[in-house]
């Protein structure tokens, strides 16, 4: 499989295009800036059939209805965080300052667990709450798309609605925890490994406030 990356929208998340052997591809978190997508799309001649988004604000979604309308394809999300698909502040959509709301009315929950087929890939589906209470990440033969859960040294914010800080250190202590190395593609800044977090992410060490709690 190949992997592009394409920062998208106002606050740039990221947007993986993940590439099979039959020119089909797997959209991750179409965040905005629908025609830049379609252009790199076009540019190595996919054709999108699967839209997983990691959770339901607006800076990772913008595109997604476009994108599936445009292309006949499937949008995945997690049932906690689907009602943010359709609403502004649930999205985030306002406190973005975002003019437009593209709203999904179309898509297929999935919860922990789950597998998304798509060619020869298979996405496992990894219930990751805390940034909210949806989020999920999406393991991939040997990458690992994170979204706003684990970044680079780094983790994701727990201080907007439905966020808790003690279910993001569960859910990256259950990456922390899976067999094998990964290529981390998070949903802002720069991608990394597995390896390299676990040695040198202060938060996949243990939750540093959990005495103070």
């Amino acid at each position: 499989m190949k992997v592009y990356r394409i920062p998208l929208g106002n606050f740039m998340a990221n947007c993986y295009i993940v590439e099979t052997s039959r020119k089909n591809a797997a959209v991750i978190d179409p965040g905005g800036d629908y025609p830049k997508l379609k252009g790199l799309l076009e540019e190595h001649k996919l054709c999108v059939k699967k839209i997983l988004l990691t959770h339901g604000h607006y800076d990772h979604f913008g595109a997604a209805a476009q994108a599936a309308a445009e292309n006949d394809a499937e949008i995945f999300i997690h049932e906690n965080d689907a009602p943010m698909l359709t609403s502004r502040t649930l999205s985030l959509a306002d406190a973005i300052g975002n003019g437009e709301f593209n709203c999904a009315e179309k898509f297929t929950v999935i919860k922990d667990g789950d597998k998304i087929t798509l060619d020869e890939l298979e996405f496992e589906v990894i219930h990751t709450p805390g940034h909210t209470k949806g989020g999920l990440c999406y393991k991939c033969e040997d990458s690992l798309f994170t979204g706003d859960t684990l970044f680079k040294l780094s983790m994701g914010r727990t201080d907007f609605p439905g966020g808790s800080m003690g279910e993001i250190f569960d859910s990256l202590k259950k990456l922390s925890e899976l067999d094998g190395d990964f290529n981390v593609y998070p949903g802002h800044n720069e991608t990394s490994t597995l390896s390299f977090e676990r040695k040198n992410n202060p938060y996949l060490k243990g939750n540093p406030y959990e005495d103070s709690i």
